[in-house]
């Protein structure tokens, strides 16, 4: 590339690094982007160029390839019920090690490899995150899931404390229900809930497609609240992309301002989205 094309990307990029300055993005972390390493190492080298031009980013991450792994290596049979990992005490316990113990370190680890400072943290924290038992219902039947919780309440205190530090919070998806019992939660909803309680001015969720299409397969660049449910109803939206999006809406009705869904398997993905004027992935507003 010329000298001059990249001044050209720096200056397009300014209005955006200004707009931005001082404000709290929240990462949902998750996909291939989580578990290639040469995208990994982009994705959080991106995460650390936000933190140096003035912009708060927090990272939620996901880690089911991770957790699977252990369950198989530890001989544990599991299953899923619409899309949920059903959560026994046992597998609670490789949930919470895998998640807490491993993957939120390695993440940790990646940042300040790559000159950032990070604290790893998870919803038990400062009872961070309070949660309620989650139960989905599947042919006319309520399922209990077991220690698969919904979130009630998120207290973001040590988020923004760690924030005011200087840091990078890396939160893993676990919380409490009040009694001391440790539930797993759907990383989507957690950074959603994060994101209201932080009142953040993005949201940005990782994921293995390009965005959300519409009915020819196109990708839909902007998307409102109205639009989405639609989308929804008449099956344009369908599979794992539903609970995104509905991750997505509860977000925007919490007070975040957009919400952006973005190919992790593109490099800089998510700075080719905040930073330019075209985009890459699908923005969802209010309206």
């Amino acid at each position: 590339m010329q000298p001059l094309a990249k001044a050209e990307i720096l200056i397009e990029a300014l209005p955006y690094i200004k707009k931005f300055y001082g404000k709290t993005v929240v990462i949902k972390y998750g996909g291939h982007a989580m578990t290639d390493p040469e995208l990994k190492d982009k994705v959080i080298t991106d995460i650390v160029l936000m933190k140096y031009v003035g912009i708060n980013p927090v990272i939620v991450h996901g880690g089911g390839p991770e957790i699977n792994y252990w369950l198989e290596k530890t001989g544990q049979e599991f299953r899923f019920v619409n899309g949920m990992r059903v959560t026994d005490e046992k597998i609670m316990e490789i949930v919470q090690m895998v998640l807490i113990g491993k993957v939120n370190k390695e993440i940790v680890g990646l940042v300040q490899k790559n000159g950032g400072k990070a604290i790893g943290l998870s919803g038990i924290d400062g009872d961070m995150i309070k949660v309620s038992k989650k139960v989905v219902e599947k042919d006319g039947k309520k399922i209990d899931l077991g220690y698969v919780g919904e979130v009630e309440h998120v207290n973001p205190h040590l988020i923004l404390s760690a924030i005011e530090q200087g840091h990078i919070p890396v939160i893993a998806p676990i919380g409490t229900n009040g009694n001391g019992d440790v539930y797993n939660i759907n990383a989507d909803y957690v950074a959603g809930s994060i994101a209201g309680a932080l009142e953040a001015d993005k949201l940005v969720l990782l994921t293995d497609v390009e965005g959300v299409l519409d009915q020819k397969g196109n990708l839909v660049s902007s998307l409102s609240i109205k639009e989405a449910q639609e989308f929804i109803k008449t099956g344009v939206i369908d599979g794992g992309m539903i609970p995104k999006i509905e991750c997505c809406i509860e977000a925007l009705l919490s007070g975040v301002k957009t919400v952006h869904i973005v190919n992790g398997r593109l490099p800089h993905a998510m700075l080719l989205e905040i930073f330019t004027h075209s985009g890459v992935g699908t923005m969802v507003v209010k309206e």
